[in-house]
């Protein structure tokens, strides 16, 4: 009788096998400073920066930042940045965040340690296109939408405000059953210590919608404003001493008072 005897390779042969096929695998990999991983400036005002072996680096319009680097904006600051696959994310005034801090898990977007950021996210096609953002409150996983996240000074909470499509809200220390689905329109304030409750979602609102874009467009303008007479955004028009709601937090003085009545004749 013919005897078929089955191969079976060592446990060290199959051992350097694998540990070839994954060196061949990493090798066909781009590095991880490569621009295809890097955000790009698109547009920028005020103080922006990343930090570099410990210090801190002006960015322009055109620079890149790479993966694991911590981008922060000063109280006049302002930043587009956009990704390779045409998704964009602003980062506001007095923010500090991590782009791509789980390198290589491409689908972590950002880490929002302070401060405020708008995020969107394009589709790949038709298909979906998973994104995270995560804070120290909340971890908001995305398809393809456009949305605001903003971790308040104290880092203790987290507010969700979503502008388009979808967005699944998970608390980040207390995860609890499925996610809470926001929708356009919706917003949802998350704190740290507390889990996620999904019986309160705030509407949001045409007014309060308008409003956000009219303040961060005046916030822009005096940034750019240039400064007269020591004040940003121009002259008083009373020399250089300002006490009363003047740009930059000076402010002008009260007016003199009105000259008396003539006497009658």
């Amino acid at each position: 009788m013919l005897m078929i005897r089955a191969y079976r390779p060592s446990t060290a042969k199959l051992s350097l096998l694998v540990t070839a096929l994954a060196a061949v695998c990493v090798g066909q990999l781009p590095p991880i400073d490569s621009p295809q991983y890097a955000a790009k400036v698109l547009t920028l005002t005020g103080r922006v920066s990343v930090l570099r072996d410990s210090q801190e680096v002006a960015l322009d319009a055109g620079n890149l930042v790479q993966v694991r680097q911590l981008i922060i904006t000063g109280p006049d600051g302002y930043a587009l940045f956009q990704v390779s696959d045409g998704s964009t994310f602003e980062v506001h005034a007095n923010s500090q965040v991590i782009f791509r801090k789980n390198a290589p898990n491409w689908t972590d977007l950002l880490d929002v340690l302070l401060g405020r950021v708008r995020v969107h996210i394009e589709h790949l096609g038709n298909k979906p296109n998973p994104n995270r953002v995560i804070t120290p409150a909340a971890v908001i996983s995305v398809r393809g939408t456009t949305f605001d996240v903003t971790v308040e000074d104290d880092e203790s909470t987290t507010l969700v405000e979503v502008e388009e499509g979808q967005v699944a809200v998970q608390h980040a220390l207390l995860p609890r059953g499925d996610p809470l689905i926001l929708n356009p329109g919706e917003q949802k304030r998350v704190y740290k210590n507390e889990p996620l409750a999904d019986n309160w979602i705030q509407k949001g609102t045409v007014v309060r919608q308008a409003l956000r874009m009219l303040v961060d467009a005046v916030s822009t303008y005096a940034t750019r404003a240039p400064k007269v007479g020591g004040v940003s955004g121009g002259s008083t028009g009373v020399g250089d001493t300002c006490t009363r709601n003047c740009p930059g937090g000076a402010t002008i003085p009260p007016l003199p008072p009105a000259p008396p009545p003539p006497p009658p004749h």
